[in-house]
């Protein structure tokens, strides 16, 4: 494994590309502070250099919200985005660091909706692209992007589109208020013919982790019957 030195590149930062992205954004962001000490330590546990957009992220932030915190970027951690990128996915895309992910979790959504990047173990083309595990079909969706596309989609793309049947009414008053490790659990369930009408459906904020979990279970179910 690469050591800190070798992968920080103080010649042709990523960072620099990213912020003149968020120059161009559309949509509202807030970039979260890092901790020296995690953003180091994620980084490693990565090993991406913070010549490359994710290396930069990880490195520069704690993460990023997106849109009042709709959508939340996974950067190093921080107080009020807990989730390292790299200790969000052990044990979940891989085992251990330095083992290369199946899969690995880069951003997440308030409806309980996960972007990650293929490795091999969402599906044997597309490799490198990003895919949407959708709350409301429980099925990885590839978004043939990569993650540089899916920064500059999530900081200036119409996000409302992607969104459309997701909102209902003081939505955005109610997210901005949720703790960024925190995600809606509606009932009926997103996936049900019932749980498209959010404007008649009870929602509570819960655990990231429980809802991540209860995803896969019921995603298991399904692909079962």
């Amino acid at each position: 494994m690469k050591t800190l030195e070798e992968l920080i590149n103080t010649e042709e930062p990523g960072w620099d590309l990213v912020q003149e992205w968020l120059q161009e954004a559309t949509n509202p962001y807030e970039i979260l502070p890092r901790d020296i000490k995690r953003a180091e330590e994620e980084l490693v546990r990565a090993q991406v250099t913070t010549r490359s957009p994710m290396g930069a992220i990880i490195y520069e932030t704690g993460g990023i919200l997106i849109d009042g915190g709709w959508i939340r970027i996974l950067g190093s951690g921080c107080e009020r985005l807990q989730r390292g990128i790299m200790e969000w996915n052990k044990g979940k895309s891989f085992d251990y660091y330095g083992e290369q992910p199946r899969f690995l979790l880069i951003a997440d959504d308030v409806l309980g909706g996960y972007f990650a990047i293929n490795g091999g173990g969402l599906s044997e083309e597309s490799l490198g692209k990003i895919f949407y595990l959708a709350p409301d079909t429980l099925q990885w969706e590839d978004m043939d992007c990569t993650y540089s596309d899916f920064l500059n989609w999530a900081f200036a793309g119409d996000l409302q589109m992607f969104y459309e049947g997701s909102y209902w009414n003081g939505c955005k008053e109610e997210v901005a208020q949720a703790n960024a490790d925190k995600v809606f659990s509606f009932f009926p369930p997103l996936w049900t013919k019932e749980g498209k009408d959010l404007e008649n459906s009870s929602r509570k904020l819960v655990p990231i982790e429980e809802s991540y979990a209860l995803t896969l279970e019921f995603q298991a179910q399904l692909n079962n019957k």
